[in-house]
């Protein structure tokens, strides 16, 4: 009897921890490839992604239209000339509502990408922006962004622009998912997206400019908006 029992709890414990290896064949398959090689002159942007913060049952986001799926692996690294950095870290920053509900506006370049209570911002209702000054103009190839990812949430109106003016009488849209024109600056072709800890990525393709600038319209959980970190790759 004894030994059936241990021979139950051992092949219990066998398969927990085949379980558990194929859990993770995905991201260990993905850390061990030799994978893409960067083009000459290029190197991967070394992206630090905060911890996966999903807690209880995702949000229901059917209804939402043009929403892409989930890549269900980790992203591919995103090759970017050598030498970027990411010129939002500390800058000032602006927006349309300057006094958050939840924390400051500088805590958006402060460097913290986590989804943990105190590490976000929370602003009004339905349309708002925020702007970076990068002090100088700058060549930008990537951009990186968290609105949330505590939850499985879908943001709207996300709109992203560079611009040498200030007051973006003249700006290029690199970002746009606003498909109504809700938010007065264009319709948008670009998709919904469920935030997650990898956050969105952009590829700016080069623009240069010395403002940055990111619109949204609420969430399906609520009309507030919120920012945990956006950062701006260029040189």
């Amino acid at each position: 009897m004894v030994k059936t029992d241990l021979k139950l709890k051992a092949q219990v414990c066998c398969a927990l921890v085949l379980f558990l290896l194929l859990s993770l064949l995905p991201a260990a398959s993905a850390a061990g490839k030799p994978g893409i090689k960067a083009p000459a002159g290029m190197t991967a942007l070394p992206l630090k992604l905060p911890k996966p913060m999903f807690v209880g049952t995702p949000q229901n986001i059917k209804g939402v239209k043009q929403l892409e799926k989930p890549l269900g692996k980790p992203r591919p690294p995103f090759f970017a000339p050598k030498g970027v950095k990411n010129l939002a870290l500390g800058k000032k920053i602006s927006g349309s509502d300057e006094e958050p509900i939840m924390g400051e506006l500088k805590m958006i370049t402060d460097g913290d990408r986590e989804a943990a209570d105190g590490s976000y911002v929370e602003l009004g209702p339905f349309t708002q922006q925020i702007t970076i000054d990068l002090e100088a103009e700058h060549d930008i190839y990537a951009m990186l962004f968290w609105h949330y990812h505590k939850q499985a949430r879908v943001y709207f109106d996300v709109i992203v622009q560079v611009s040498n003016d200030p007051e973006f009488k003249k700006s290029t849209t690199v970002y746009n998912n606003d498909h109504d024109n809700s938010a007065e600056q264009g319709v948008g072709k670009d998709n919904h997206y469920v935030e997650t800890s990898e956050g969105r990525l952009l590829d700016t393709k080069g623009v240069r400019g010395r403002y940055v600038r990111l619109y949204s319209g609420g969430n399906n959980a609520s009309d507030l908006n919120h920012y945990i970190e956006v950062e701006v790759y260029g040189k």
